[in-house]
């Protein structure tokens, strides 16, 4: 089994309830670049149903690694100072793409995520929640902990922690997440945009996403298949920005080639910043591919 891949740097995310077998069985169908089997927000925060939906986790999780080898398979624990939190882990296994940790607010909680997988064996990248006023107040810090490759942003438990309220033009949330990844880009995490709970609106799908890649989120979570493909619309080059990375890298070459220090490229004047965003274009593309 190929080791966990902390450079992944999924276009979307696609998550099923930890109880339900049989949806996270359709997870591959989509074409999802990575899925997570939530046993948080999914799953009634009750004892019963959390023991409940922890062995269907465990099962489900191992038949969809072997099922689909490629697909980056997370698994979502509890917030660690839940009560749920230390049994979630035995639904963890090494072959998993990593585990994403909920409502992390300080260094002190990876830490101790860190060292309950030790305790187990598991050296398991980290995807880590920002979703309270203390998680998005200390992100930088928090993401630039040991383990942690990837960061989401949680609009909706962050609006409930600091007693506001969301709107559709997502006012109330733009300093947060563009804080979040603000601190993504600072510690060279690959940060995950907010849910979309509209299921059947592809247009406010379009525009959160659309708002969230110029913020500088690489990524969306999705809590529909039907997203997926939505979040591909915007996360990850498009065709146009890819052949036109490549024009203007070849461009450079050929200057490079006549000895040019300074050219232009389709009516601008091309410095390293251009070249850096064009390279990493192609590399984007790349992954995806």
């Amino acid at each position: 089994m190929p080791a966990p891949d902390p450079s992944l740097r999924p276009r979307s995310v696609l998550f099923a309830p930890g109880g339900r077998a049989d949806l996270i069985a359709k997870l591959p169908r989509s074409a999802p670049d990575a899925v997570v089997i939530d046993l948080e927000d999914a799953v009634p925060a009750t004892p019963e149903a959390k023991a409940a939906a922890r062995p269907v986790a465990r099962d489900a999780a191992r038949d969809l690694v072997a099922a689909a080898p490629h697909l980056a398979v997370f698994v979502r624990v509890n917030a660690p100072h839940s009560p749920f939190f230390e049994d979630d882990l035995a639904v963890l296994t090494p072959e998993l793409a990593g585990v994403v940790v909920p409502k992390l607010e300080a260094t002190t909680d990876v830490r101790r995520v860190r060292e309950a997988l030790a305790a187990r064996g598991l050296d398991l990248p980290l995807l880590a929640g920002l979703e309270t006023g203390a998680g998005v107040w200390n992100a930088r810090e928090i993401l630039a902990e040991e383990g942690v490759a990837w960061a989401y942003f949680g609009a909706e438990d962050y609006t409930t922690d600091l007693g506001g309220s969301r709107t559709p033009g997502n006012l109330e949330v733009l300093y947060a997440r563009s804080h979040v990844a603000l601190a993504a880009r600072l510690t060279g995490v690959h940060a995950l945009d907010i849910v979309v709970t509209a299921l059947n609106d592809p247009d406010t799908f379009r525009a959160d996403a659309a708002q969230g890649r110029a913020v500088g989120y690489g990524g969306k979570l999705c809590i529909h298949p039907a997203q997926v493909a939505l979040a591909h619309e915007f996360f990850g080059p498009t065709d146009a920005e890819a052949e036109r990375a490549r024009r203007l890298l070849d461009a450079a070459h050929e200057a490079a080639l006549a000895g040019h220090g300074a050219f232009s490229f389709e009516g601008q004047m091309v410095d390293e910043p251009m070249l850096a965003k064009a390279r990493a274009i192609l590399h984007a593309r790349e992954q995806a591919n």
